[in-house]
């Protein structure tokens, strides 16, 4: 038997309109499923109230509205005594923790091969072309030197993993990539930049990540990905989310401009439509 996923979920609150149920402390391929299938669970059948999820390496955040849930519930909000409207929803537990709780445990707490699937969908595999080095890799060198490695060893090891997506933040779009070989894991940078190119893919500690817009960042850049990640009139509208694989395809200067211009094409012909 596997053990219980309601005994297991550890619910922190977040402020008066938030929760966070922890699935894990270490980050994980087995932690991260589960925390896919809780958000997919509550995404699925919606309580009162409910505003947006935010899966994470080991957590789901999940934003509420108590005046809804309070409503749902038959009971009178009152902002003036938050805490006290909170406490009696469900015998000293707010109704939505009840909710989550109940509803994790209906779905949730069977035998892995009873586990009904989730996911919309199988998880995607996505192809990202990066040009590494030069101009569009400023710290390959360095950080090739940093690892007692040539920029031709960074590259054949960087390119030649599978990455997991396993939470998407910082800003919007960008992606916490885990899988990155161990001889690769580089301390971030002693003095960040105050400015990024968007589609730089960078290391930082034993994660890698592509900067989907211009930002501040600390990680050591190696190569830039042509392709755009956000993707406004798209839902939803960034090209990489939580439970996706990422492979990187090394490219060339000419292969990089060629696909620049086509996203560029493709991104006019969307605002004109």
């Amino acid at each position: 038997m596997e053990p219980k996923y309601s005994s297991a979920i550890v619910f922190e609150p977040l402020g008066d309109q938030a929760v966070v149920l922890r699935l894990g402390d270490g980050i994980s391929e087995e932690v991260h499923r589960r925390v896919l299938e809780a958000a997919e669970a509550i995404s699925r059948s919606p309580f009162p109230g409910l505003v947006e999820i935010v899966p994470t390496y080991t957590t789901v955040t999940v934003w509420y509205s108590v005046v809804e849930a309070a409503e749902a519930a038959g009971r009178h909000f009152s902002p003036s005594k938050l805490e006290e409207t909170e406490a009696m929803l469900a015998d000293g537990e707010p109704v939505v923790y009840t909710w989550i709780r109940r509803h994790l445990e209906r779905v949730l707490e069977t035998g892995a091969a009873e586990r009904p699937v989730l996911q919309a969908s199988p998880p995607r595999e996505i192809f990202i072309p990066v040009c590494y080095g030069g101009s569009f890799g400023p710290d390959l060198d360095d950080a090739a030197k940093a690892l007692s490695m040539s920029p031709e060893e960074v590259v054949r090891l960087h390119s030649g993993g599978s990455y997991r997506v396993y939470m998407v933040g910082f800003v919007p779009g960008f992606p916490y990539l885990g899988g990155l070989p161990s001889s690769l894991a580089l301390a971030r940078r002693s003095n960040p930049r105050l400015s990024i190119p968007a589609g730089s893919v960078g290391i930082g500690g034993s994660q890698t990540g592509i900067y989907p817009l211009p930002s501040p960042g600390g990680w050591h850049i190696i190569g830039r990905t042509p392709l755009n990640l956000l993707r406004p009139r798209e839902y939803p509208p960034v090209l990489l989310q939580a439970g996706d694989t990422v492979r990187f395809v090394p490219i060339g200067a000419v292969e990089y401009a060629r696909l620049s211009r086509e996203e560029t094409e493709m991104s006019e012909e969307g605002n004109r439509g």
